[in-house]
């Protein structure tokens, strides 16, 4: 973070001297950067590029989303590109027509068109699933709450799934870990620091796996505070009074109380499931154990089963499980493996490979995403569904936040092409006039040599002469002849 403020001062820094730079050369004065400005420039692109290269390494899959969001925003920060040269081009085109080396001016004429060209043909090699013919767009893609609504309620608590199914989503996830006597209960993490008061209640096990706690010693635990007083997405602010005395009391459920709210409900359900460590009593058995609880308490055809230990094995168990896969493979693969749903990052979204998928009856399931315009993504490509933080707010979106047809976008492109490049003509025309004094109406015999600026610089010369005007010290009046004026006599020296 500190990085990022500082890097974003120097850039403020740079931009304000470039923004200076270009109001300088827009009244046609020449440039003179004082040594101090040269070292900071220097300080901040070597600065700026170390911090790139630390945040690369930290926010990889960062990269992948602002070329994702590409994909959305493309076509409109075209516009604003190319509305930008053509700004550009009042002061580029007044600093080149009064440059005195012909060399300078075609080498900056040349990088700006060269520049102002590329930008014309990117949308050649652009590419949006949001831009396709009208009637192609398929369904919204389905609503699975990742471990809940964790936006309105502690994640993984009852109240979170609850929550959830309020929002109108369709489908639950969540994460399973096995207690130390043999009961599947709800815990992403791998110990319980972070979502629980684990170190109030045993400060000297704290550190251990969850799995390693019996169920009457996670009763104990609370599930609820650390949502109010972390508040982890900055919205628990804006629970009633009495939601946030019922997060402050949320503990740590158990899959069977999970499932009962999904099969009361009709909603799908979606979990992974941690091995227990070496040593744990149903390290060996807690597939079993935990197949043994979904079929007591949820009809099997509406489980998502996320686990890839003992495919085989589970699908022969219970077949009307829904085989599911967190890795992409071949077609052939995944058919061995029964799978009939895969769940990737959504850096993995790709429209051909959406559809190739479904042509052989996979879905495909996105996570984690939470933002409008990744869900507008995700639609547009046709996920079937999306795990996200937000149902709340993305089960209000009733179509894409951008959606246009090849046409439309065709003729957006054209029209600001052709407007731009009117206008940056007419802007290098007009200077190429003024700076060789030709009219600019009729009938007018204005020139370069008697126009307003000859007449400027005549002006300041006639000042400059009366400047080095001096007078003679034998003539100045000193105050022993007041009364007898002498008005001194001025030569030019």
């Amino acid at each position: 973070m500190v990085l990022l403020v500082i890097a974003a001062s120097l850039c403020t820094y740079t931009t304000l001297l470039l923004m200076v730079a270009l109001s300088l050369l827009s009244e046609g004065q020449r440039l003179y950067l004082h040594w101090t400005h040269k070292i900071s420039i220097v300080v901040t692109l070597t600065f700026s590029a170390t911090a790139i290269g630390i945040v690369s390494d930290l926010w990889s899959k960062e990269w992948r989303t602002l070329l994702l969001s590409l994909q959305v925003t493309a076509p409109f920060l075209h516009m604003a590109a190319v509305s930008l040269m053509a700004v550009l081009s009042w002061p580029i085109a007044l600093h080149c027509f009064r440059m005195n080396k012909k060399v300078g001016q075609v080498a900056v004429l040349g990088f700006y068109l060269s520049v102002l060209f590329s930008l014309y043909l990117v949308p050649l090699g652009m590419y949006s699933p949001c831009i396709k013919e009208t009637g192609k767009l398929g369904p919204a893609p389905r609503l699975i709450g990742h471990r809940g609504a964790p936006m309105l309620a502690p994640e993984n608590t009852l109240m979170s799934f609850e929550k959830a199914v309020e929002a109108g989503g369709e489908g639950l996830e969540t994460d399973v870990t096995i207690s130390y006597d043999g009961i599947p209960f709800l815990m992403h993490d791998s110990n319980l620091k972070r979502t629980t008061n684990v170190r109030e209640v045993f400060p000297n096990r704290s550190h251990l796996d969850a799995s390693m706690f019996t169920w009457t010693e996670l009763q104990q635990l609370n599930a609820g505070k650390w949502f109010l007083s972390t508040d982890p997405f900055g919205v628990a602010w804006s629970l009633s009074r009495g939601e946030s005395h019922r997060a402050w009391n949320q503990s740590v459920p158990s899959l069977a109380q999970f499932l009962e709210i999904a099969a009361r409900s009709r909603k799908k359900v979606l979990f992974d499931l941690r091995r227990p460590p070496y040593g744990h009593p149903f390290s060996q058995s807690y597939i079993n154990t935990t197949l043994q609880v979904v079929q007591a308490h949820m009809n099997s055809s509406q489980v998502l089963w996320l686990p890839s230990e003992d495919r085989d094995l589970v699908h022969s168990v219970d077949p009307e499980l829904q085989q599911t896969s967190g890795q992409k493979g071949s077609i052939q693969e995944l058919q061995k493996n029964h799978i009939l749903m895969l769940n990737l990052h959504y850096s993995s979204l790709s429209q051909q490979q959406i559809s190739k998928y479904e042509s052989v009856n996979i879905s495909t399931n996105l996570y984690v995403v939470n933002r409008p315009w990744l869900y507008s993504l995700a639609w547009c490509a046709g996920a079937q569904s999306v795990t996200t933080n937000s149902i709340h707010l993305l089960s209000k979106i009733n179509k894409p936040v951008v959606l246009m047809t090849p046409d439309e976008y065709n003729l957006m492109w054209i029209v600001t092409d052709l407007v731009s490049a009117l206008l940056i003509s007419a802007i290098f025309m007009f200077h190429w006039w003024r700076e060789r004094g030709l009219s600019f109406w009729s009938g007018s015999s204005q020139t370069h040599e008697n126009g307003p600026y000859s007449k400027f610089r005549t002006e300041l010369s006639d000042v400059w002469s009366i400047s080095s005007i001096h007078v003679r010290p034998d003539q100045r009046s000193t105050p022993s002849s007041p009364t007898t004026p002498h008005l001194p006599t001025i030569t030019e020296e």
